[in-house]
């Protein structure tokens, strides 16, 4: 216990570790130990999620195994689609119960699981069969994730108080950039021939069992028991959605939210035409994961103690950063052909985009839990998270237009929608006052 209030006071900088006023007596004298284990849990889950990442390792793995090519167009979509939809059926289910942690528990289990099926699949199958399953285990992985990201949500708001939860969520994903850092000096350094499907087999299996510690580490959060009620069938869990009607704030944020998404549908476009102008070299993929992995190490804790003082600030900040930096490359990419096509500039590029990224993560998942309290909680987060996921795999679609107007073109009307975004923003309430 001592540990953990130590940990916690320096991570926070909070000397008094018990002030708090929106989570309940006994969950405030725990808050230093539930702090510090939400924050091992997840650590471990994002060094997990590094290492089978569907942008990286999967990709890698599909061309490894001979899959047909349209397996990897699909491993994004599914992966964050199939874990956003079903949410608003999760939050119904979930409702009911007044501890939410064994939820959690649950699809951390069933996550490994879905793991460990892929690496099997790497060492076992060739092909389209191989294909096929990693297709169906990705989706069966993405739906655990869906139990886990509605039940953490709500964890959280029942045992850290308000001005830490983006203290949390920053230093979760700063200690998440270390792993990711590491994966790209990994992609960077040469490899060995010939022994590729094992190695990232075994590796996928190792990547597994840190789901299971996760669950183990999680079950010790000392959550109190909290409100219960609400949506028990699906058509019950469908009439939620009058919320989106009925709640002018809460739809407002949707609203600003799905214009965020540009920060992380532009990410692939960066790596496109960064391939485009010097081709496929395997330290040009590990240059931009490792960018990625140092944004969130750098600006993941700024943002999330910018968060406790206005999420709201923070994702706007973050949605004209992502705006800036596209309208940036869209102009070098027509105007400045030589500078667009030199070793260092779409990679630094890519960073301040992943920066930006990090802030718009960190930004609206503080503000949807400071939002509301209890069972609202659980319906803001299920349905908000339903209706991304619908307008994901429809967003997704933009690439269609690179024919057209190029990569950089898709980055620029991306940019647009950034800025949309940002101005929509400002008309949101503050969820800290």
């Amino acid at each position: 216990m001592a540990i953990a209030d130590s940990l916690y006071e320096k991570l926070t900088n909070q000397e008094d570790a018990r002030v708090c006023e929106d989570i309940s007596e006994q969950a405030c004298r725990e808050t230093p130990r539930s702090f510090v284990l939400i924050l091992l849990s997840s650590f471990l889950t994002k060094v997990g999620d590094a290492v089978a990442s569907p942008k990286t390792t999967l990709a890698w793995v599909t061309t490894v195994v001979g899959a047909p090519e349209f397996v990897l167009g699909l491993l994004v979509p599914l992966r964050e689609s199939g874990s956003l939809i079903p949410q608003l059926f999760i939050g119904g289910m979930i409702r009911r119960l007044a501890v939410r942690k064994w939820i959690w528990m649950l699809g951390s289990v069933l996550q490994s699981v879905a793991i460990l099926g892929i690496g099997a699949v790497v060492l076992l199958m060739e092909g389209r069969t191989a294909g096929y399953a990693i297709l169906g285990l990705v989706i069966a992985f993405s739906l655990a994730r869906g139990f886990c990201s509605v039940a953490y949500k709500d964890v959280l708001g029942k045992t850290v108080p308000k001005k830490k939860r983006g203290q949390l969520t920053g230093w979760s994903a700063s200690a998440a950039g270390i792993v990711t850092v590491a994966v790209g000096i990994m992609l960077i350094l040469p490899k060995e021939a010939g022994n590729g499907a094992a190695v990232y087999g075994f590796l996928l299996i190792a990547a597994a069992g840190l789901w299971l510690i996760a669950a183990a580490v999680y079950a010790r959060i000392p959550e109190y028991p909290g409100a219960t009620g609400g949506a028990r069938s699906a058509m019950e869990a469908l009439s939620r959605l009058r919320i989106l009607v009925n709640d002018k704030p809460f739809r407002r944020f949707v609203i600003t939210r799905a214009l965020f998404m540009c920060s992380a549908l532009s990410a692939p476009f960066y790596v496109a035409l960064a391939q485009g102008r010097l081709g496929s070299p395997e330290y040009l993929l590990g240059a931009f994961v490792a960018a990625s992995g140092a944004a969130s190490l750098v600006s993941a804790p700024f943002w999330g103690r910018f968060a406790d003082r206005s999420s709201k600030r923070v994702m706007i900040a973050a949605a004209l950063v992502t705006a800036g930096i596209g309208i940036t490359v869209f102009l070098v990419d027509r105007f400045a052909a030589p500078l667009a096509g030199s070793i260092w500039f779409l990679p630094l590029a890519y960073l301040v985009l992943a920066v930006a990224h990090s802030g718009v993560r960190v930004g609206r998942k503080t503000y949807v839990v400071d939002l509301a309290t209890g069972n609202q909680r659980t319906d803001y987060v299920a349905i908000s998270n339903s209706v991304i996921g619908v307008l994901l795999l429809i967003a997704g679609s933009v690439g269609a237009l690179v024919p057209i107007i190029g990569n950089s073109g898709v980055i620029a009307l991306l940019a647009l929608m950034g800025l949309a975004g940002a101005f929509l923003g400002m008309t949101l309430p503050d969820a800290q006052s």
